[in-house]
């Protein structure tokens, strides 16, 4: 392949969420790059580079589900945090969680470059220390998925990375363009498709949701939830991980996760700050609860009307005069 060929291949469309990757040196990713940095802001579709495996790796524009798990579960996590009553203010002020960032590493392979969906970070002075990296695969292939949160968990060194994995279901059926009139009325049709999936998630709590004939997200297959750490301080930053702990929370549509612990069995306070900032053993090890079911289902079914509603939109087109 050349860096051409590369190129062309980033530049196609791509549906949301979808993730490529693409045999390539690592000089004609670097070209690429350039290139794409020179035409346009840094934007999505984003181009990385794993030199463990020697591919380039072309990531879409990430569906409100994919980017609303992430966020959702830092933000619980960090939120249980906060309400600790043995830790004080000064300390937890300084959490910080962000998404969508990108970080390079020399390998023994060559340079990789990533980014991760999310990020719990603790910040000393002008120091930041990642603590959680958090990766959240839609339809991604596990092999994927495990390989991101293996870089982020060797190569930055996060104390633990959490993994979710959501299957969907086929969609099938292809839509056809929907016209309108005025922006009120675009308007209006969101709002009642938005509406009308709400209510069909009363009887069918994790899909399909259908409309007009069309399935605009496809019924849940399965959700996996898996904690990942580091057994050897010194593994090589290309180390590809098992996960420590494994927890399907939906199969089938059907939610099953009414046994997981609400720490994933442990998650704990040092896992979030850095242990020489907190006073006892007994603290540092302190479970953060952040896993409920009820905040699991309004999370996960908010962010999937989103993404149907979202999809619906694509295919909304002004009348033809």
């Amino acid at each position: 392949m050349t860096h051409r060929d590369l190129l062309e291949i980033v530049m196609r469309p791509l549906s949301p969420d979808a993730r490529l990757e693409v045999p390539a040196s690592q000089e004609e990713y670097e070209r690429v790059n350039a290139i794409l940095e020179e035409r346009r802001p840094r934007t999505y579709p984003q181009l990385w580079y794993d030199s463990a495996r020697g591919v380039a790796i072309v990531a879409a524009v990430p569906t409100p589900l994919h980017a609303g798990m992430a966020g959702a579960l830092l933000s619980s996590i960090s939120h249980e945090i906060v309400r600790n009553s043995g830790i004080s203010a000064a300390i937890t002020r300084n959490l910080r969680y962000e998404s969508a960032c990108t970080r390079s590493k020399l390998t023994s392979h060559g340079r990789t470059t990533r980014a991760w969906d999310g990020a719990l970070k603790y910040c000393e002075g002008i120091r930041l220390t990642l603590m959680i990296a958090v990766e959240v695969g839609v339809s991604q292939s596990y092999d994927s998925l495990r390989a991101a949160i293996s870089w982020s968990v060797c190569a930055l060194r996060s104390r633990i990375g959490l993994a979710m994995s959501i299957s969907e279901g086929s969609r099938r059926t292809t839509p056809s363009v929907r016209y309108y009139v005025s922006d009120e009325e675009a308007d209006a049709l969101v709002e009642e498709a938005e509406n009308d999936f709400r209510s069909q998630l009363m009887q069918h709590p994790y899909g399909p949701l259908e409309r007009d004939g069309i399935t605009w997200f496809g019924k849940v297959r399965r959700v996996i939830l898996e904690a990942y750490r580091r057994q050897d301080e010194d593994c090589p930053p290309e180390t590809i991980l098992e996960p420590s702990q494994s927890f399907t929370i939906v199969e089938d549509g059907e939610y099953v996760g009414h046994n997981i612990s609400p720490n994933l069995r442990e998650l704990v306070l040092e896992d979030c700050i850095p242990s020489h900032l907190l006073q006892s053993q007994e603290i540092r090890v302190t479970p953060v609860n952040f896993f409920r079911q009820e905040w699991f289902e309004d999370e996960f079914r908010a962010s999937m009307v989103l993404t149907a509603v979202e999809r619906l939109q694509s295919y909304f087109e002004p009348t033809p005069i």
